[in-house]
């Protein structure tokens, strides 16, 4: 029998530089000492356990994947990286597979010291004795709100002895959102992985599409590439919509059988080493645009195109939403979805009937990634290094004052943008975004 297979080598550079500029953060505005765990394990039903996934701010800080594991950083003229983590145990790995141990996890991942988590409430208040400031994220998870609550307690309680508990509480899930906003080199090249990885995806996903295929059979073929080219796990689960169900934003039953004449929303992405990839095409199952078809593809289409050449540094959050508004908004009064002038469908809002989400999202560790859209009540301006999602939309349901040549169709295009010094880069043109070049794709399909 062989041994338990040992977890792959890490490049722990980049973990240990986000530890040292999270200290000098802290540093800045009074030190401190920041603590924080990873998720929990979560019970599906009776003793089965949903698949582990780590807490994107603990894993962005350490690239320690196990459950039961703890952060605990501590500022000032003496600072210390410190891990908590379970204990070697060669009888559970037999059952669950390598742990790393403390001292093993303390060499690889590069950390001052490592202890055993079941330390961790014993050691916890003598990390917060007398400093000045506590940094955690309270009531993300009860239990581990306790149990720094308990320890603040116990710190309080020897005050007669000359201790003193921190005087304040700062949220550092807030300052990691503002460090996770920009991405280094290192999480941009997993994401042109995960991206190049998802959009062979979705090529494989036109190339199986046909009349009388269920949208489940599409979806296995999306996840068949993810996990076959390395990716860990879908980012989130697929959205597989033929017909009238792309008109629902969030479908994700995938068990229609599709038709002939059916347009295919398929809205699916892999995460990879941690990172997310997001990517929307929409297509005939056919493999030919019906002319409605065409004009409603071509206009979402004509949207992202005028939404990307607003990304860029020092634009603000808003302007590739408003101008995809606005090519959206002229392209449904011409085609007779509504009428008035476009200043008045803009201002009143009416394109929103078709077009009801925003045109992106920050993308990273998380599908929709840390980071706040407004500073001070303005929207934020676009930096180098930003990630973002550029998705327009028209979604027609039926209805007595639309033309029925409309009804039920479904289109949302979506690609990974990352912001350049001199504008962006999309991480996902590795699946065709144009009409003729998905027509091609899926003909030469059909033909092998």
């Amino acid at each position: 029998m062989n041994a338990p297979t040992e977890a792959p080598t890490l490049d722990i550079a980049p973990f240990r530089a986000r530890r040292e500029r999270l200290l000098a953060r802290m540093d800045a505005v009074g030190g401190g000492v920041a603590i924080l765990p990873t998720a929990p394990e979560r019970t599906r039903n009776r003793d089965t356990h949903y698949p582990y996934r780590h807490d994107s701010y603990f894993h962005y800080l350490t690239g320690f994947r196990e459950p039961e594991a703890v952060v605990v950083l501590v500022a000032g003229a003496e600072p210390k990286q410190i891990l908590f983590c379970r204990q070697k145990d060669e009888e559970r790995e037999i059952w669950d597979g390598f742990r790393h141990g403390p001292d093993a996890a303390c060499e690889l991942f590069g950390f001052d010291e490592a202890w055993s988590v079941g330390d961790l409430e014993r050691r916890l208040p003598d990390f917060l004795a007398n400093q000045p400031v506590l940094w955690c994220g309270l009531g993300y998870d009860n239990e581990w709100d306790g149990k720094v609550m308990a320890a603040l307690n116990a710190v309080r309680a020897s005050a007669r002895t000359g201790v003193t508990p921190p005087h304040s509480v700062r949220d550092l899930r807030a300052d990691l959102d503002e460090m996770r906003l920009i991405k280094d080199a290192s999480e941009l090249a997993t994401m042109r992985n995960a991206g190049r990885i998802s959009a062979a995806a979705h090529c494989r996903a036109m190339r199986a599409a046909r009349p009388g295929r269920f949208e489940y059979e599409i979806e296995a073929e999306l996840l068949h590439a993810f996990r076959a080219a390395g990716s860990q796990y879908p980012a989130y689960p697929s959205i597989v919509a033929s017909g009238a169900n792309a008109c629902v934003l969030h479908y994700v039953e995938n068990d229609h059988r599709m038709e002939d004449g059916d347009l295919l929303l398929i809205d699916a992405g892999c995460e990879l080493d941690g990172y997310a990839s997001d990517i929307t095409r929409s297509f005939p199952v056919n493999g030919r645009y019906t002319g409605p078809q065409r004009d409603i593809y071509q206009l979402v289409l004509d949207a992202q195109h005028a939404a990307r050449a607003e990304i860029r540094p020092g634009a603000h959050w808003n302007q590739p939403h408003e101008a995809a508004v606005k090519v959206l908004a002229q392209g449904m009064i011409d085609l007779g979805l509504l009428q008035g002038q476009l200043d008045d469908v803009l201002e009143k809002g009416d394109y929103r009937r078709f077009y009801m989400h925003r045109t992106g999202h920050w993308l990273g560790m998380d599908v929709h990634d840390a980071g706040e859209y407004k500073l001070g009540g303005d929207w934020r301006p676009l930096e180098a290094g930003m990630v973002l999602t550029v998705e327009p939309g028209c979604y027609i349901r039926p209805a007595a004052d639309v033309p029925q040549t409309f009804w039920n169709i479904g289109v949302r295009i979506e690609d990974d943008a990352v912001v350049t010094a001199d504008g962006c880069e999309y991480l996902t043109d590795g699946v065709p975004r144009e009409i003729a070049d998905i027509e091609a794709l899926m003909r030469d399909a059909n033909r092998a």
